[in-house]
């Protein structure tokens, strides 16, 4: 059960560094920022191979995102392999529509984490150096948000929303994985 819990962590804090740097592409924060540089040395191994075989787009990181992928796909290739009875090769089609729904929750605990982190800085400490880069990050997801809720000031309500909206996305796959994964189990 622990080691699971650890295996889980690992996989996803290495799935989330893919999205992250997939989405440092996509809103073209400077790549020579300190956070970039982290993002960007924990992923090169996998990334600078990838990128030989699917090239980027405009706006698309494919390899990263094709990382955070195989990353998935082979957390649960692992995580049946240590159920017995299980075989990764019977379920092919569950674990690859898995593997995208837990890019999905990768991707929402991603912005819930950054929208926590940039207001509880803006809040204690907001001329932090890592400041600029959360809004930066956080920006395009919080600015469709501000349009459409009132202003109150110097009350921003927008964080609330998008966290609350990243948890409820983050719950409802959750809940499409188990649906995905209980027909194809049901018969052991």
């Amino acid at each position: 059960m622990f080691s699971s819990s650890i295996l889980q962590l690992l996989f996803s804090l290495l799935g989330m560094a893919f999205l992250v740097r997939a989405w440092l592409y996509a809103i073209r924060l400077h790549p020579f920022n300190p956070f970039s540089q982290t993002i960007f040395k924990a992923t090169d191994w996998a990334v600078l191979s990838l990128r030989k075989l699917v090239p980027n787009r405009q706006y698309l990181d494919w390899p990263s995102l094709l990382g955070a992928y195989l990353t998935a796909l082979i957390f649960f290739c692992v995580q049946l392999l240590a159920i017995e009875r299980l075989s990764p090769s019977t379920l092919i089609l569950p674990i690859l529509l898995m593997a995208l729904l837990e890019m999905i929750r990768w991707a929402m605990s991603m912005i819930f984490w950054l929208t926590i982190a940039q207001a509880i800085l803006s809040w204690v400490n907001p001329q932090a150096p890592i400041m600029p880069i959360l809004r930066t990050l956080t920006d395009p997801l919080l600015q469709p948000i501000r349009r459409v809720m009132p202003n109150l000031g110097a009350l921003d309500l927008s964080p609330i929303v998008l966290i609350l909206g990243s948890q409820l996305l983050s719950h409802l796959v959750l809940r499409a994985q188990f649906a995905v994964l209980m027909p194809a189990v049901a018969p052991l």
